[in-house]
């Protein structure tokens, strides 16, 4: 059952994924979805929670009231159809990335460069996303990335490892120390998502940081494992 809640004190992307988590930790919660322009937090559980319940597990500077909700199934189509559209940006930049790289050698196009250039672009494109908040970055990323649960710096510094690798990967530099780099940080990445997946709750995917609204789904595991069998490929050429 659904029920949303108005929900005050939140300021940044940074307080919508802490209170997301935090919430989605509660036994029963299936899905939680904070929304900060218009104030309010969705949650999708097995039973109905008392106000002073879901207070309880929130720090004191966020304030909630009950609130009415209708949900019918013409509204959770609307929903599904939504879902999609938000994967749209994503879409367009791996689409553009891979142009981009298969342009970049088109006087001597060689199958290992391009995925070289794609591989790089990949990278700087996705930690630029990352660094437009980077404040907020770490508490989503730490939602499903198990390296980021347990190592805290580990979220703020990994959209300069992002950078960091797409250089590389760029410059020709250090390549087989920048593959099994990106198969060890997307590996475990990847092992998260695919546990948030199978878990089926529903949170954001911080790929793309949090500039962009995108919601954790099989699209976030085809791009992680696209750029792990690269590696795995330009390891063994």
């Amino acid at each position: 059952m659904k029920k949303t809640y108005n929900i005050k004190g939140m300021t940044c992307n940074g307080c919508v994924a802490s209170v997301e988590e935090k919430i989605s930790n509660i036994d029963g919660v299936k899905s939680v979805k904070a929304n900060l322009e218009k104030g309010e937090l969705e949650i999708d559980s097995e039973k109905l929670f008392s106000v002073t319940a879901l207070k309880n597990v929130l720090p004191d500077k966020y304030a909630i009231t009950e609130k009415e909700s209708i949900h019918t199934e013409t509204i959770s189509f609307t929903e599904q159809k939504s879902k999609w559209q938000q994967l749209k940006p994503l879409f367009l930049i791996l689409f553009y990335i891979a142009v981009a790289s298969n342009l970049m050698e088109y006087k001597n196009w060689e199958f290992k460069n391009v995925m070289l250039n794609y591989m790089g672009l990949f990278y700087i494109v996705f930690s630029f996303f990352k660094f437009l908040d980077l404040k907020g970055f770490p508490d989503s990323f730490k939602m499903y990335d198990p390296i980021a649960k347990r190592i805290g710096v580990y979220g703020w510094v990994y959209p300069f490892i992002e950078t960091a690798l797409g250089l590389l990967f760029l410059f020709r530099v250090e390549i087989p120390l920048a593959l099994v780099v990106t198969l060890v940080i997307l590996g475990a990445t990847t092992y998260g998502v695919v546990k948030t997946l199978l878990d089926k709750k529903a949170i954001k995917c911080a790929c793309l940081g949090t500039a962009l609204n995108l919601p954790m789904t099989e699209a976030t595991f085809i791009e992680n494992t696209i750029m792990i069998m690269m590696a795995l490929t330009m390891l063994f050429i």
